[in-house]
Parts: C-alpha cells; sequence; structure tokens
C-alpha cells in the first residue's frame, strides 16, 4: 500500500467525484481510477458506492480514510523533519492546544523564538485533550498543551506560570448573573453547557454530591459556541475566565464557582521522542522562558 494512492484515495474521500479528485491531484481519472481499484483489490474490501454523479464511501472505506488520514499526515510530518535537518534557521513545529488564556504566554515565546529562527514554521491542531493526545501519542504533534496534569510515565512536561479559573458564564439580565459567586446548588436542575471533558472531570469532583442534580444541556469542545447559545438564551456555559468576552457590550457576564476551582495548564511531549533540531530549541526555549516567569 502506497501513501501515494493512499493520498488519492483522500481525494476521492473528500471530493466525492472521481473527476474532481482528479483534477485535483493531477492526474488522468483513468489512472486515479486504475489506482483505488488496485486498492481495492489488495484490501479485498469494496471501498466506495458508485452512483451516477457521486462516489460515497462504504464502512470498509470510512474506516480507512480515518487511519489514511494520520499516514498521510506522518508520513508529510517525516518528509519535513527531513528536509529540516538541515535548515539552520528554521523547520517545522507541530503543536496541540487546549483553550486557555495562557496560550498567550506560548504565543509569546514563538514570537520571540521566530526572531532568532525566521524561517520557522508552525502547525497548530485545537480541541481537547482526547483529541489532541492522540495526535501526540502516533507521533503527528512535537508539543501537547492540556489542562490536566500528564501522566508521568508517557510524558514529560512543564507547567504553565498561572492557574485557569472556572466559572459560569450568564446572560446579563438573568438573576444568577447578580451573586459574585457560583455555588453546586445554584446549578441544580439548570441547563448547562461544558466540554465533556471538563464535566466528567474537574465539574463533577468539585460538585460533589450535588453533581447528580445538574443538567448539561449540551456539550461543547469550543467554549466560543456554547457562549453564542449562552446568548440566546439556551442555558449557562461552564468554562474558564478569559475565554469568552464578557465587557459591558457583550451581554454576558463571568462569575466564578464557589468554592474557587483552579487548574494548572500543561504543555507535555512525549518521554521517548526525538526531536527534530528545531523542536529541541523550542524545547529549550520553553524552559528557559517558563523558569524566568
Amino acid at each position: 500500500m502506497e501513501i501515494r494512492t493512499l493520498r488519492y484515495f483522500l481525494a476521492v474521500a473528500r471530493e466525492e467525484n472521481m473527476t474532481r479528485a482528479a483534477e485535483r491531484l493531477h492526474v488522468t481519472q483513468p489512472t486515479l481510477s486504475k489506482a483505488l481499484k488496485s486498492l481495492e483489490e489488495e484490501l479485498g474490501k469494496k471501498l466506495f458506492i458508485r452512483r451516477s454523479f457521486s462516489i460515497r464511501l462504504t464502512d470498509e472505506g470510512a474506516l480507512l480514510r480515518n487511519r489514511a488520514e494520520d499516514l498521510v499526515q506522518m508520513a508529510d510530518k517525516i518528509e519535513q523533519e527531513f528536509i529540516s535537518l538541515d535548515d539552520i534557521s528554521g523547520g517545522e513545529l507541530f503543536l496541540g492546544l487546549a483553550e486557555s488564556y495562557q496560550i498567550r504566554y506560548l504565543a509569546r515565546i514563538i514570537k520571540d523564538f521566530k526572531i532568532s529562527y525566521p524561517n520557522l514554521h508552525y502547525h497548530i491542531t485545537s480541541g481537547d485533550t482526547e483529541q489532541i493526545a492522540d495526535k501526540l501519542d502516533k507521533g503527528l504533534l512535537d508539543f501537547l498543551v492540556l489542562a490536566e496534569r500528564p501522566d508521568s510515565r508517557k510524558y514529560e512536561y512543564l507547567a504553565f506560570p498561572e492557574k485557569d479559573i472556572w466559572g459560569l458564564v450568564i446572560p446579563k439580565s438573568d438573576p444568577l448573573a447578580k451573586a459574585d459567586a457560583i455555588r453546586a446548588q445554584d446549578l441544580a436542575g439548570i441547563p448547562l453547557f461544558c466540554s465533556e471533558q471538563g464535566w466528567n472531570g474537574d465539574i463533577r469532583s468539585w460538585a460533589g454530591n450535588a453533581f447528580p442534580l445538574m443538567k448539561m444541556e449540551g456539550s461543547f469542545r469550543l467554549s466560543y459556541n456554547g457562549s453564542v447559545f449562552t446568548r440566546e438564551g439556551l442555558g449557562y456555559l461552564l468554562t474558564f475566565q478569559h475565554l469568552i468576552d464578557t465587557s459591558e457590550e457583550s451581554g454576558l457576564v463571568f462569575r466564578p464557582l464557589d468554592p474557587p476551582l483552579e487548574v494548572t495548564l500543561y504543555i507535555a511531549w512525549n518521554r521517548y521522542q526525538t526531536f527534530t533540531p528545531i523542536a529541541e530549541r523550542f524545547l529549550q526555549k520553553l524552559r528557559d522562558s517558563f523558569a524566568s516567569e
């Protein structure tokens, strides 16, 4: 199974049309059709359902798409790493980021780092820990920022200088907005938005016996989307402070939880990872910068 063939397969899966995929790949349609037929024969499975004007993935095709995306990303990363080995002025960095206002520390470090390495190119993947930790484990990322202590058996890590503070984002006109802080009993029975990771981790531990009385209306990986639903009056958003605009014009307010719920943010990397030269230098920059905060 060749990487080139997997690229062909992914292009057809995205376009759902053989002609458009061939144009995007700059190959002839017969060449593309022959490659996909050979792939199906190699795997012994039908990957596409062909219709008059479109192509759909079978269940087996959907499974291959997930695996092929990781394999192609890995091949691209390996190629970029080897290209950058002799580039003393830059290279490629791959980072997975959780949501936090402390990401500003990382942005400042990268900005300063680019002064010394102007040909640095960085690639950012955002999401919750489950999404991005899997990419780190597969070698698709160099560094991972997450809002829970990493497993020291697998990762080395540094702690960010500050804490993230959990609270509730509330429509300004809501009676709850008058409170100085939000207790677990205040949340009983009302519609709540939260990330699944935060709900089943930090919030469950914080609420204790009151947790069964709390109702998650919907889950969001991105707090901004949750704030839109909150602004429309569909519920209340549990999230970190500073992630959502709660200025006077926003129509929203943030109230911290009581007792306070604070979380440490970490940047982690695989314990046995072999870094490219630019990633090695970036790690030293991280160590020096965090030590000085």
